[in-house]
């Protein structure tokens, strides 16, 4: 009897045979993960290239230079090989312990050892480096490029299901999720997990907090928010803002049930969950002060303060144009005074 590999108890899904290899190329094995993740880049590039066509759309309807989207492929060409680098060097940076005796272990990436957050830093430091140099707006090309950053996410996460990894602590949720103990890190398998065991057909499973699809499915939510809201913005700056708020404060308390936590500087304290905090904190108080300078900005007249009423205005004009009028009579008057006299000679 063939027991399945994960099951889904509370909504009655089992899967059978769940492959981490997608395929084989010249005896090199391409894993789901990894394949997923190129997918998940794909679509990353694939949504802001259409999403600057419509910016482009909106030219002269918002201050700053539209972003066309040949600039976006060309910012993809730099970021991407930028950001991957910055997943492992994040990863690598919280498990230093484990590189630090053996230093060509940092480049065995097929062993795995990838995190999110460095990415996300490493793309936004690359943006505003790059879009400085190219003299674009800073904030409005972040706002076009940052709508893939949750789209490649919500792909990306099912690469760490294909692997049987990224779960949280034991759940009886309805959306509880149970993999075969024997398929997954024991390092990842804490005591309470154990104390609640599921089994079929004699094979012992755990049953856990799906946290990759709890984050899938908040990336997919988030992107498509995003893409709806773009033209309704108030501000350049607002859709990265957005984005880093919402997906600090989900990976926040998502971080806080996941078991394969990174820790920060050898405390008990997950890495994760402090870059998320500082990334909602920081887009909070960016979008309350543009905000307010917006709403300042609407209320304020759009020429210089008026320093008399309408009917004021209309009865000093008045004054003005009588005493001009009296000016120009006294100087005609003048000129044909001066032009009835005799001439004299001397």
């Amino acid at each position: 009897m063939n027991t399945p590999d994960v099951i889904f108890p509370y909504i009655g899904i089992q899967i059978q045979n769940l492959p981490r290899e997608a395929f084989s190329f010249f005896g090199l094995s391409i894993y789901w993960y990894g394949l997923l993740i190129v997918v998940g880049i794909i679509c990353g590039v694939y949504a802001p290239w259409r999403l600057a066509k419509a910016d482009m759309a909106t030219s002269g309807k918002r201050p700053g230079t539209p972003i066309s989207p040949e600039q976006v492929l060309d910012f993809a060409c730099i970021v991407i090989p930028i950001a991957i680098v910055g997943t492992r060097m994040y990863y690598v940076f919280s498990m230093w312990d484990n590189y630090k005796d053996d230093l060509l272990k940092i480049f065995a990436v097929r062993e795995g050892g990838l995190a999110i957050h460095g990415a996300i830093i490493s793309a936004i430091v690359t943006l505003v480096i790059y879009a400085r140099v190219k003299k674009y707006d800073v904030l409005r090309f972040a706002d076009v490029c940052v709508v893939g950053l949750p789209i490649g996410q919500a792909i990306g996460r099912w690469g760490n299901f294909m692997n049987q990894e990224v779960f949280g602590t034991y759940t009886n949720t309805p959306l509880a999720m149970c993999y075969r103990l024997d398929a997954v890190s024991r390092s990842n398998v804490n005591a309470e997990i154990l104390e609640h065991l599921y089994r079929v057909g004699g094979m012992e499973y755990i049953q856990v907090h799906p946290t990759f699809l709890y984050e899938s499915l908040w990336s997919l939510a988030t992107f498509i928010f995003l893409m709806l809201y773009f033209n309704r913005r108030k501000f350049n700056g607002e859709i990265i803002a957005l984005y880093l708020f919402l997906y600090g404060f989900a990976r926040f308390f998502i971080e806080g049930i996941r078991t394969d936590q990174l820790k920060l500087f050898n405390t008990d304290i997950p890495s994760a969950q402090v870059v998320s905090a500082l990334m909602a904190i920081a887009a909070s108080v960016f979008m309350l002060v543009r905000h307010i300078q917006v709403k300042r900005q609407a209320n304020r007249p759009a020429d210089k303060p008026l320093l008399f009423t309408d009917a004021e205005a209309a009865d000093t004009e008045d004054e003005m144009a009588a005493e001009i009028n009296g000016e120009l009579a006294d100087i005609e008057e003048g000129i044909e005074e001066m032009n009835t006299k005799e001439p004299t000679n001397e």
